[in-house]
This record gives C-alpha cells, structure tokens and sequence, in this order.
C-alpha cells in the first residue's frame, strides 16, 4: 500500500519516541516489537520493568531497546504533576497536588500524556485497552488544543483500489469518531484541522469538500446550511484553502457530475478531504467505503491537540498500532 510505504519510510528518518502506555495489553508489547525492528520510531513502555519483560518472554517479544518508565518510581512524577495541577488550574478546576499524583501514578494514560507534554517523549498512542473517551481526556487535560482551535476531532485516511478517486486513491474522511454533532464552527475547525493533517502526511494541497445532502443550496434544511456556513467561515480563515461546501458526495468527487452541479467550483469532482456534517454520517460513510468498496480504513486519528496524542480502535491489530505510531510521529515535525 503505497500510503503506508511512504508513512513509515517518512517516520523512519525522524527519529521520534513515541509513548506505548498500554502494557497489559499483549498486542502493545508485539507491536512495540515491531515499531523497534523497523525502526520507525523509539518507543517508550509504561509500567513496571519485571512484569513488563516477564510478558515480553512469554509471546516472544524483543522490547529490549524501549525506555520502560515505572510512573511509581520516575524521577519526573512530581514535574508532571504540577504540569497537570497547572493545566487543570487553566481550565478552572482546582485539583489537589497530592491527588493528582496518586492518579497519575496510577492512570499511565496521564502519565505518558504529561511525558509528551514536558517534552520528554514526542507523541503518545493508546486506546488498545481504554475507552475514546478516556484518552482524550488525557490528551485534553495534559496537553489541551492547538492555538486557535477550539475542537479536537478525528481523521480516516481511507485508502481506495480504484485510483481515481481522491489522490490517486487517498482520501481524508473527518469527522467521524469524536463529536456528534458540531456545529458551523466546530465544522469549520474540523474541517481546517483536516486539512493541515492532508498537507502534512500527503504533502500536497487539500481539496476540502464540505458534504450535504445539497449542492449549493439544491435542497434546504440547517444542516445544508450549516454546511455551507462552515464552508464560509473556513475560507475568511484561510483565504488561500481550496474549500467548498455544501456538496453532495457525487458532486464533491467525480468530475462529471462535480462540472454539472457546481460548475464554478476549483474543488466539486476533485476533492481529497471530505468534511461530514455529523457524527453519523461520517461514521457510516467510512464503514461503507471500508466495507463496500473494499477500502482500508486508518484512523481514527485526533487532530486538533496542542501535542500528539492519538486514539486506537479496541478492536486494533499490532499492525494498526504500528501504523498509528508512525502517523503520530510525522505529527510530531
């Protein structure tokens, strides 16, 4: 798979350390493993050394170039700590200093989030083993969001067989793991998240297609609207993207039917990043894309988070975490 090729082959020259906190779960440990023989990235492992090597021996696992850091006996515990009372003080939510690090101790989710934070480690990926909803509460309250982003949210790359689709066969589906069901300017700062992540790991220029059920005002209704709103408030921001909205998904990426429906548009029939109005429709379209048309499905990958933290699918393969490892440390430029 030629996007992966170029992933890892990208990762491989950065050098970066990326946190692995979720050692209770065996597919951590192999795909630890795996990220250190391929060397796209140093890796860090949460927890105790003795029962994390013990493990290592059992499923046949070399983990024996990872920094594994005991939170109960690191030397930075109490640094982390007051970066997290100070952040949550941030967020007017007072926290004891003494509870904080009793949970942090605990909790290596926080623990590794505040690694990255303090600049100790580059990026962070978890979820084997812990709800969505747990990490990023630990991305949030370790590292909050990205000056002048006031939503984090998620990206699929989905990788297609039929090549004329997207870029040659790549496109960037958001949002369709984190929220609901955002509003305009939640949309339009998903929508310029994933735009940033497109340029950054294709290295070429987004084509930003806000979806609907109408083209250009073809049918009413807030959520057409909202669309279209969105698509207006991204391009005040960032006069130079290409972006439109609203877009049927037919308009928005084939050419045809993009030149009939909005023949004005730089961006109807050419899209690469498809920007969805709910929660719904994004989770649907990219498990019809992934089951229907037999694309891979990458992701979900958080975008929006002042550093790299980055969510896995309980259900994932030691593939996919190596995969998500490597996106997580291109983020990290």
């Amino acid at each position: 798979m030629d996007f992966l090729s170029d992933i890892w082959n990208k990762a491989k020259k950065l050098n970066k350390t990326i946190v692995l906190p979720e050692t209770e779960d065996q597919r951590i440990l192999k795909a630890a493993d795996l990220i250190l023989r391929s060397k796209i990235a140093n890796v860090a492992l949460i927890g105790t050394r003795e029962k994390i090597e013990e493990d290592c021996k059992k499923i046949g696992s070399d983990i024996s170039k990872a920094l594994i850091i005991d939170p109960a006996t690191s030397q930075n515990l109490d640094r982390y700590t007051e970066i997290y009372v100070r952040n949550m003080k941030n967020r007017k939510h007072e926290v004891s200093f003494n509870d904080a690090k009793d949970m942090i101790k605990k909790d290596f989710l926080y623990f590794g989030a505040l690694m990255v934070e303090a600049g100790d480690a580059d990026g962070m990926v978890a979820g084997a083993s812990h709800s969505t909803g747990h990490t990023i509460k630990a991305a949030i309250y370790s590292s909050g969001l990205k000056p002048g982003i006031s939503t984090l949210s998620s990206f699929f790359v989905m990788v297609l067989q039929d090549r004329q689709f997207g870029s040659n066969g790549v496109l960037f589906f958001a949002d369709c793991a984190v929220v609901p069901d955002p509003d305009a300017k939640q949309l339009c700062d998903i929508a310029l998240s994933t735009a940033a992540s497109f340029k950054q790991l294709m290295n070429k220029e987004p084509k930003v297609a806000m979806l609907s059920f109408s083209t250009k005002g073809s049918g009413k209704s807030p959520s057409a609207e909202k669309a279209a709103l969105a698509a207006k408030m991204l391009s005040e921001k960032d006069p130079e993207l290409m972006i439109d909205g609203e877009l049927q998904l037919d308009a928005a990426i084939v050419p045809a039917i993009g030149k009939k429906k909005a023949p004005e548009s730089k961006v109807a029939g050419r899209a690469n990043t498809l920007i969805f109005p709910n929660l719904d429709a994004g989770n649907i379209g990219y498990k019809l894309t992934e089951r229907l048309a037999g694309a891979s499905a990458i992701g979900p990958i958080f975008q929006g988070c002042a550093k790299p933290i980055n969510d896995l699918s309980r259900g994932c393969s030691v593939e996919d975490i190596a995969n998500v490892t490597a996106i997580t440390a291109i983020q990290a430029i």
